[in-house]
């Protein structure tokens, strides 16, 4: 669209581009369908920042410029914080040359990825606590899988996949796409040398996350489907774990599309097979367990814009249940975007604060944490005075 293009005329190409309705818009942006066509139409002036980055975010819109026709601003210098380690992490993930050193037995390298995850897991700054020993374990995990042979080296190439994995949650977030995406094909491609299928379902759990972030859900699909024909459920609770962890992946991928039948029987799927597990079961990096699928139901009522049942299952769902930090600031904070879309501040404030405790690297960095907290800057009164404090917290004073 050309720059004299209204902002109305531009939201309306961008939301027919997506493939939303009004309503849908409307909705995940805490807004009505009425709202929308007013924006759209010209009887609603452009909206302020917070609610013009809330609405690129919907749209895949990494630029504001394309929604204003105004001065370029990147989406994500405001949604997106980068972690002061992120270079070296960066290095260490583009190195082509082989590090030098002798192979590590493959079960002392597990026992070091082990150690990696539980940093990830039980740290409430876990970026900061994985990038001091991120780089120095991609090094030992890709000698061991180029130097060790036969069984040893399949189980240092799964390892190795595991290690990827953790640089991908290390570099999403931040305004580094293309090291997510390096992460994720880097791991699947450790996967499948090691013909392991249980690591090759997690390859994908993680690589759909990243198809889904670029609107490629079909290809999400995909990868998660193939991965699922690879497994047996009643094989033992390690099969059945990553057998359910996919099908709560394709819940996801089709609540995105809107595809609500669809995402609900994926989920009763990983819902059955997590009630097999046992109540307190969780698997101990992937954290699968019945507590995680009853926090990705809220997830997928949000995507599916239903914010009154998302907080229904959002005041059901016990977070403290979940043994990571990270997992349960994740899931607090989608709670939050539940409550922000039914317009409930002191809840969303409430939600953040508590996700703030459990993590502050994840707070920092989540996009919709970020947006809520710098929409509730705006606000008059106790809400207002919080959410500046919050602001503080993740580095949004500026």
């Amino acid at each position: 669209m050309s720059d004299p293009a209204p902002f109305g005329a531009r939201l309306r190409a961008h939301r027919e581009r997506a493939g939303k309705t009004r309503a849908v818009l409307g909705g995940l942006v805490g807004r009505s369908e009425a709202w929308v066509k007013a924006l759209e139409t010209g009887r609603l002036l452009t909206p302020r920042l917070p609610m013009l980055i809330r609405l690129a975010e919907v749209l895949d819109i990494t630029d504001l410029a394309d929604l204003t026709g105004h001065q370029s601003l990147p989406v994500a210098s405001v949604t997106r914080a980068s972690h002061p380690d992120a270079d070296r992490i960066a290095a260490a993930l583009q190195r082509t040359t082989l590090p030098v050193g002798d192979p590590t037995p493959a079960d002392v390298l597990r026992g070091r990825v082990d150690q990696a995850w539980a940093l990830w897991h039980r740290s409430s700054t876990e970026r900061s606590a994985v990038a001091a020993v991120l780089p120095d374990l991609l090094d030992a995990t890709r000698v061991s899988a180029r130097r060790l042979d036969g069984a040893a080296r399949r189980a240092a190439l799964v390892e190795l996949a595991r290690v990827y994995h953790l640089a991908q949650l290390y570099a999403a977030d931040q305004p580094y796409p293309e090291l997510v995406w390096l992460s994720a094909d880097r791991a699947m491609t450790a996967a499948q040398d090691a013909d392991d299928p249980g690591a090759i379902a997690a390859a994908a759990w993680y690589y759909a996350h990243v198809y889904r972030a670029s609107n490629q859900v079909d290809a999400a699909e995909q990868v998660l489907t193939d991965a699922a024909s690879m497994l047996d459920p009643a094989a033992g609770p390690e099969q059945a774990a990553r057998w359910g962890q996919l099908h709560l992946g394709l819940a996801l991928g089709h609540a995105k599309a809107g595809r609500a039948g669809q995402a609900w029987r994926a989920w009763d799927t990983a819902d059955r097979t997590a009630a097999r597990l046992g109540d307190g079961y969780s698997h101990p990096w992937l954290m699968f367990g019945p507590t995680a699928v009853a926090a990705y139901g809220v997830t997928v009522e949000i995507d599916l814009v239903r914010p009154g049942e998302a907080t229904r299952r959002a005041t059901a769902t016990d977070y403290s249940s979940l043994p990571s930090r990270t997992r349960r600031a994740t899931h607090l904070v989608d709670a939050a975007r539940a409550y922000m879309m039914r317009g409930e501040d002191v809840a969303v404030v409430h939600l953040l604060g508590r996700a703030l405790r459990e993590s502050g690297d994840t707070v920092r960095h989540r996009p919709h944490a970020r947006m809520a907290v710098l929409e509730l800057t705006g606000r008059r009164g106790t809400v207002g005075e919080d959410a500046r404090e919050l602001a503080l917290a993740i580095g949004l004073d500026g």
